[in-house]
């Protein structure tokens, strides 16, 4: 497995926050069944997604769990020439109660306006878990990969007040990361997540992730990238992408 092809291709999913999810469809035997979600990543680097009850994946799914995502870069003229990734997994319902909880706490996070869909339309969370995947990175830049997810070391409560600390006191930091990687002026940006690799803002109803310029194993590596992203005078890598 390329590892490099790996690290492109888990980027990817995580600069993305919304793929093409096919499920095998119940109502028409044999054939492929598509429809449009939005996801983040749960502690364990899985695509983390809430769909209603009575909506026709979730029925596919119950029926057969397997299913694939595939997610893409936006904004290309040519999107053959861009990176892709066909996510292919089994879905698994959560059930619970302590899972729920934590994915509830992440999920909402990143997509607030979802808040009342438990109780007012019977959503329910689900994870993708990971069988193989295949990227592509442009032309002639073709993999299959087994294995792309890395764990949050900081999901929970460590990542929970990480966020809140940086909203609440440090919104002149965020403003200076959304100026030096390019991103929209729109509205004031927020974050909403911290993994290893990067950290991940919202700004309006769109996210965004910009990578660290190294990989962060403790609160301590988190804390001074974050300080040296502050104090530069220009992103030090591009690593960074709408989704």
């Amino acid at each position: 497995m390329s590892v490099e092809a790996a690290k492109h291709a888990r980027e990817l999913l995580l600069k993305e926050y919304r793929g093409a999810l096919s499920t095998l469809s119940k109502a028409m035997p044999g054939f492929p069944f598509g429809s449009v979600v939005p996801y983040c990543l749960d502690e364990q680097g899985r695509p983390l997604i809430l769909i209603s009850r009575i909506a026709q994946h979730t029925h596919n799914l119950r029926k057969d769990p397997k299913c694939s995502l595939m997610v893409g870069e936006r904004g290309a003229d040519d999107v053959q020439a861009v990176g892709r990734l066909t996510y292919l997994a089994e879905a698994e319902q959560l059930t619970d109660p302590a899972a729920i909880e934590a994915a509830a706490e992440r999920y909402y996070r990143y997509f607030p306006q979802s808040q009342n869909y438990h109780t007012a339309h019977d959503f329910d969370f689900w994870v993708l878990n990971p069988i193989r995947h295949r990227y592509i990175g442009g032309f002639g830049a073709i993999h299959w990969l087994d294995q792309i997810t890395v764990a949050n070391p900081f999901a929970g409560p460590v990542e929970g007040r990480m966020v809140d600390h940086m909203n609440d006191d440090h919104a002149n930091a965020i403003a200076h990361y959304v100026e030096l990687s390019g991103l929209p002026r729109t509205e004031p940006a927020k974050m909403v997540g911290l993994d290893s690799e990067g950290m991940h803002l919202c700004i309006g109803q769109s996210l965004y992730w910009l990578g660290f310029p190294e990989a962060c194993n403790n609160s301590t590596q988190v804390r001074e990238a974050l300080v040296f992203l502050a104090r530069a005078s220009e992103w030090p890598k591009k690593e960074t992408s709408q989704s």
